[in-house]
């Protein structure tokens, strides 16, 4: 497994950051191997939230029992579980009520990385910092960040930390694929090279998009996320494949499977691998719902995309249009 230092904090954490909504696995046995699996192999860097009304976070601690201080944990907040109009976002009253949960849920007594999970327009941002600020003095949260935010109110969060003398954000979460480089690399990306900012990025195979098993004119498997199958929840409404799966991401998809071929890799290590060559990103989050999706999802690290295959992703995948699916 490959290490990377989290912006300026001095922490080395994995080049794969492993993801546990476990949105597609009911089996909390499997989840625990799964979560194991990754540990074994060199991952010491999980992204949890209030996912599943908290079961992400109960499984997390459970498998994190005797090893939690070889983990870098991470967790989010904005809404908490309750029916109060306070149960929803980024006041002060919410935060500390959604850290003592967290806390509660993963089994530990702090956290390595807090991360703001969406900016909440309505709690003033000097509030909301030193609301953190208190949680890092209390020795709750180590770090704090923030996901989703727009790029002016980062910049703000980080003025005040500043002139305040308060934690600052160190992390920075945001969507980036082939198929989605608008939301990051404009602004967010020079960003955290500025300011010494870690970057964790979601959504790295554009909800499958990019693993090679949907191709362009081609019926989406039904129990997908981008098919229609009731018995899983799914709606064509949920989803339009018809317009994401455009010509350009068709022929990006025909791309990592060339490449793919060429190294010996699957299209989604390749597009992951992508990913890993931008500098500015320390990990990309990869979700897996069984061991051996585990061990697919690292196959990305260990090795290098060539400078002329880099640069042919580029290529195919400079921004037409704003991606619209995260």
């Amino acid at each position: 497994m490959d290490y990377r230092y989290l912006g300026k904090t001095g922490i080395q954490v994995s080049a794969i950051c492993l993801g546990t909504a476990f949105r597609g696995q009911t089996d909390e046995n499997i989840c625990i191997r799964t979560i194991d699996r990754a540990l074994d192999l060199g991952c010491n860097f999980l992204d949890t939230a209030l996912y599943g009304n908290g079961k992400s976070e109960q499984l997390v601690g459970r498998a994190l029992r005797g090893k939690r201080d070889d983990v870098v944990l991470c967790t989010k907040i904005y809404g908490t579980l309750g029916n109060s109009p306070t149960h929803n976002g980024l006041t002060r009253i919410n935060i500390m009520r959604g850290v003592e949960a967290s806390l509660k849920r993963l089994q530990t007594d702090y956290l390595d990385l807090y991360l703001l999970h969406a900016y909440d327009p309505k709690a003033p941002v000097e509030e909301v910092v030193r609301t953190l600020d208190d949680l890092v003095r209390q020795g709750k949260v180590r770090y704090v960040g923030c996901s989703n935010w727009p790029v002016r109110k980062v910049v703000e969060a980080l003025w005040i930390s500043d002139k305040r003398n308060l934690a600052p954000f160190v992390c920075l979460q945001y969507q980036y694929s082939l198929l989605n480089r608008t939301e990051f690399e404009p602004d967010l990306a020079p960003l955290c090279v500025d300011f010494g900012l870690g970057s964790m990025t979601y959504s790295p195979l554009a909800i499958g998009l990019l693993s090679g098993r949907f191709r362009r004119g081609v019926t989406p498997p039904a129990d997908s996320p981008w098919g229609a199958d009731p018995a899983a929840g799914l709606s064509r409404t949920q989803y339009p494949f018809a317009e994401a799966m455009t010509e350009q991401a068709d022929r990006i998809v025909q791309a990592l499977i060339d490449l793919g071929a060429k190294y010996g890799k699957t299209p989604a290590q390749v597009a992951v691998a992508w990913i890993l060559d931008h500098p500015e990103v320390t990990a990309p989050i990869l979700g897996a719902d069984h061991p051996d999706q585990v061990d697919d999802a690292f196959g990305a690290t260990g090795w290098v995309l060539e400078r002329e295959d880099r640069g042919w992703l580029d290529e195919l995948s400079a921004p037409e249009v704003e991606a619209k699916y995260s």
